[in-house]
């Protein structure tokens, strides 16, 4: 799978050439092993967030809420939209990185090759996000109904999809795409751009190229700038991400989004979009952190070099 060096791209590294289709494919997949198990694997966390979101008191505490819920349920309870979760986020983390990587090429290297890397990487990630958020919106939408409602409002994945296109058409899975992209767009930005500013600080803080430390190194300080990187993304995309929670759960028939969003926001006010900030600053931290060392853990196995630092 060698192939030669190409005016305009990288050299090849073990037989994928940077810059390259099979580049940007292989970032694609590995952006599907960051997102759909990590997401995967907080989903009791996200099970909870999303009830207190929807309502504030019915758990005293996230360990309260776990004991009830495996006390009534068992473990498959506690990890209660698994399924959609994990379909979602492997679609939206294929987007994610795989198109910001090509963003970030198409940017910072072809159209504005002189415009500051901060812009590139906030516009990089922004572009990516809003693609993304088309395969991850139906999933979404379908998670958080399986999660906020009791009884729920489906078993499965399949049974929540039909239950939605029978009802209100392919539309409904998309009634929450707007309040989305307001929760995703900024923590995308927000997670690329902190996470490359960060990176780059602190090899510039360690006094030495990237190149000189090994992988392993390079690998730890992904993973101590994915959790930075993460802390922000929770507190910035918050007040959307209660909003979409409360929207899908919370919709009056015929009602548009707009209007469901100024209802809510008037029943719960401003103080309300803030409901259940500190475990996500936890999930997401730890989220964000996980991704990226996972990720660039793929690209170093491929022979590729970690994200950022350059």
């Amino acid at each position: 799978m060698s192939v030669t060096k190409t005016e305009g791209r990288g050299p090849p590294v073990k037989g994928i050439e940077l810059y390259s289709g099979t580049y940007f494919g292989a970032c694609l997949v590995g952006g599907v092993i960051a997102c759909g198990p990590t997401h995967t694997a907080i989903t009791p966390l996200d099970l909870v967030k999303c009830r207190r979101q929807v309502d504030p008191k019915i758990y005293s505490s996230n360990v309260s809420a776990w004991r009830s819920i495996y006390a009534k349920e068992g473990l498959r309870g506690v990890f209660f939209g698994w399924g959609p979760t994990f379909v979602g986020y492997s679609f939206q983390g294929a987007g994610k990185y795989g198109f910001y990587e090509s963003f970030k090429y198409l940017y910072g290297e072809k159209l504005f090759p002189n415009m500051n890397k901060t812009a590139v990487f906030l516009g990089a990630s922004a572009s990516a996000e809003f693609l993304a958020d088309l395969a991850l919106c139906p999933f979404e939408a379908i998670k958080v109904r399986m999660q906020t409602s009791l009884p729920p409002f489906a078993g499965s994945l399949r049974e929540g999809w039909t239950k939605v296109v029978e009802k209100e058409g392919i539309a409904g899975l998309y009634k929450g795409l707007y309040p989305l992209w307001g929760r995703q767009i900024p923590y995308t930005m927000v997670k690329f751009a902190t996470f490359e500013t960060t990176v780059a600080y602190i090899y510039k803080t360690l006094g030495k190229p990237k190149e000189s430390y090994s992988t392993l190194q390079q690998t730890g300080v992904s993973f101590l700038g994915g959790y930075i990187a993460g802390i922000g993304c929770a507190i910035i995309s918050h007040p959307a991400d209660v909003m979409v929670s409360k929207l899908n759960s919370d919709t009056q028939a015929g009602e548009s989004a707009g209007k469901a969003m100024s209802r809510i926001y008037g029943n719960i006010g401003f103080r309300g979009l803030w409901n259940g900030l500190p475990v996500r600053i936890f999930m997401l931290g730890t989220l964000t952190a996980f991704q990226w060392l996972i990720y660039d853990s793929f690209k170093v196995y491929l022979g590729l070099p970690t994200t950022g630092g350059h």
